[in-house]
C-alpha cells in the first residue's frame, strides 16, 4: 500500500495533475485498493480540520498585507530609503534590490510578492542603467529568496504547524539566516555587477538634512516590520494576530496617511489576496489526508529508521536531506514540499539530535532556493514577466546566485550554531 500511495502520487505528478489533486487521488486509490471505502468520509473531515487552525490564519493576512503595501506606496518608500543609503556603493541597484527585499520580506512573508513589489521598481531602473534585462531579472529573482527567510514567513508558519513547533520560535530563528543570505547575495552583486555599475564617487554624500527627510518620508513604512516583529517577540500578540495588525496598519497608512490607496483599489486587492490564499490553503487541506494515512501506518518512522540504518554517517544523512529538498524544489511547490517531507524529516532530526527549528530552517531555505530553479521557479516567472527576458536566459544568469545559496545552506546544515546563537542567547528552546 505504501508503494501504491507514492507510486500513484508520482505518476499523477508526471502526467501533469496538480499537486493538490494528486495528493487527494493517491489516498483515494489506496482506500479503493484496500477495500476501505468506508474511510472516504475521512478525507473531507481531514481537509477541513487541517485548515481550521489559528496559526494558518496568518497566511491570508500576510498575503493581504503584502498586496496593500504594494498598492499603497509602503514598499516604494522602503525602497527609497534603502536607495539613499546605498547610492554610492558599487552595484548600487542590485544592492538596493537586496535591501528592499529584506524590508519587504519582513512584512509580506512571501517570495513571489517580494519579487513583484521590489523587482517591479528596480528591474526597469537596472535596465535603464545598462544592465542586460536577463541579468536584471535574475537579480530580482535571487533577492526574492530572502522573502520567506526573513520573518515573518508563510512557509515557516506551515512548517511550525506541521511539526508542532512554536511559530514565534521559528520567526526568531529566521533573523540570522535571513541576514546572512542577504549578505551572500550582496557579495555576488559586487562580483557580477560592478562592471555595469561601478561605485559612483561623484554621487553626493548623504547630508543630515537629506537623511532626516528620507527617514521622515519612510518612517511609517520602516515602522511596520518593527511593529510586527516587536509585537511578536515582545509578547503583545501572536504571529497570527500580528498578521492582522499588519493588514490594519498597511490599510490605515496607505489610505489615510500616504493617500495612495483608493476605495476602488480594495476589491481587486482582496480578490488577488483571496486567490493566492485559496491556492495555498487548498494544497494544505489536501495534504492532510495524505499525511494522516502515512502517520497512522507509521510510514515516516519506518522510512526514517531505514535511512538511519543504511547511512550511519550523520554528515552524509544531512547532505542527502539537502539534495532531496533541492530536487523536490525543482518540481514541487513550497507548501507541498513542507507538508510532504516534514513527517519524514522530524523523526530523523530527533534521532540525530537536531533541533526541530533548525530542521525547519533547512527545509524553508532549501524550498526558497527551489523558487529559482526551473521548472517550478516562481521567482523566475515573476521576474521574467517584469523584465520581458526569457525564463531560460534568466535561469542561466542566476547560476552564480544559486551556487552561493547552496554554500550558505551547507554552512547552516553543518554549523547549526550559526542558527541557534540568537535563540540560545534569548533562552529559547528550539526543540
Amino acid at each position: 500500500m505504501t508503494g501504491l500511495l507514492f507510486g500513484g502520487l508520482f505518476l499523477l505528478l508526471i502526467i501533469g495533475v496538480p499537486i493538490a489533486v494528486s495528493l487527494g487521488l493517491s489516498v483515494m486509490t489506496v482506500f479503493l485498493a484496500g477495500g476501505n471505502t468506508l474511510l472516504f468520509p475521512a478525507l473531507p473531515q481531514r481537509m477541513f480540520t487541517s485548515v481550521d487552525s489559528f496559526p494558518f490564519m496568518a497566511i491570508p493576512f500576510f498575503i493581504l498585507a503584502g498586496n496593500l503595501m504594494v498598492e499603497g506606496g509602503i514598499s516604494k518608500r522602503l525602497l527609497g530609503f534603502v536607495q539613499l543609503l546605498l547610492r554610492r556603493r558599487p552595484a548600487a541597484l542590485p544592492q538596493i534590490t537586496t535591501g528592499g527585499s529584506v524590508f519587504f520580506g519582513a512584512i509580506s512573508g512571501s517570495n513571489p510578492a517580494t519579487v513583484a513589489a521590489i523587482g517591479g521598481i528596480t528591474i526597469p531602473a537596472m535596465i535603464k542603467k545598462g544592465y542586460p534585462s536577463d541579468l536584471a531579472g535574475a537579480i530580482a529573482a535571487a533577492c526574492g529568496t530572502v522573502g520567506v527567510i526573513i520573518p515573518p514567513s508563510i512557509p515557516m508558519v506551515t512548517y511550525a504547524v506541521t511539526a508542532s513547533v512554536s511559530v514565534g520560535t521559528m520567526f526568531v530563528s529566521g533573523i540570522v539566516p535571513g541576514i546572512i543570505v542577504a549578505l551572500a547575495l550582496s557579495l555576488v552583486h559586487r562580483i557580477v555587477c560592478t562592471k555595469y555599475e561601478p561605485a559612483d564617487k561623484n554621487a553626493p554624500r548623504i547630508t543630515f538634512r537629506e537623511f532626516f527627510f528620507a527617514l521622515k518620508e519612510s518612517f511609517l513604512a520602516l515602522l511596520m516590520p518593527l511593529l510586527i516583529l516587536g509585537g511578536i517577540y515582545g509578547g503583545l500578540f501572536t504571529p497570527t494576530e500580528a498578521a492582522a495588525v499588519a493588514c490594519f496598519y498597511a490599510f490605515i497608512v496607505s489610505m489615510f496617511v500616504f493617500k495612495e490607496l483608493k476605495w476602488s483599489d480594495l476589491y481587486p486587492i482582496f480578490v488577488k489576496s483571496a486567490k493566492t490564499s485559496a491556492m495555498i490553503l487548498f494544497v494544505i487541506s489536501l495534504s492532510a489526508p495524505f499525511s494522516w494515512y502515512m502517520t497512522t501506518h507509521g510510514i515516516p518512522t519506518r522510512i526514517a529508521g531505514a535511512v538511519l540504518s543504511i547511512f550511519g554517517n550523520r554528515y552524509i544523512i544531512l547532505f542527502l536531506i539537502n539534495v532531496i529538498l533541492l530536487i523536490m524544489g525543482i518540481f514541487l511547490e513550497t507548501q507541498a514540499i513542507i507538508l510532504l517531507l516534514t513527517p519524514f524529516l522530524v523523526p530523523i532530526a530527533n534521532q540525530l539530535g537536531i533541533p526541530l527549528t533548525v530542521m525547519g530552517l533547512i527545509i524553508v531555505i532549501n524550498t526558497s532556493i527551489g523558487m529559482i530553479t526551473p521548472p517550478m521557479a516562481v521567482n523566475v516567472f515573476v521576474a521574467s514577466g517584469i523584465s520581458k527576458a526569457s525564463i531560460e536566459k534568466i535561469s542561466i544568469r542566476i547560476i552564480p546566485y544559486f551556487i552561493v545559496l547552496i554554500a550558505v545552506i551547507l554552512l547552516f546544515t553543518y554549523f547549526p550554531q550559526v542558527l541557534t546563537f540568537i535563540p540560545n542567547l534569548l533562552g529559547i528552546n528550539m526543540m
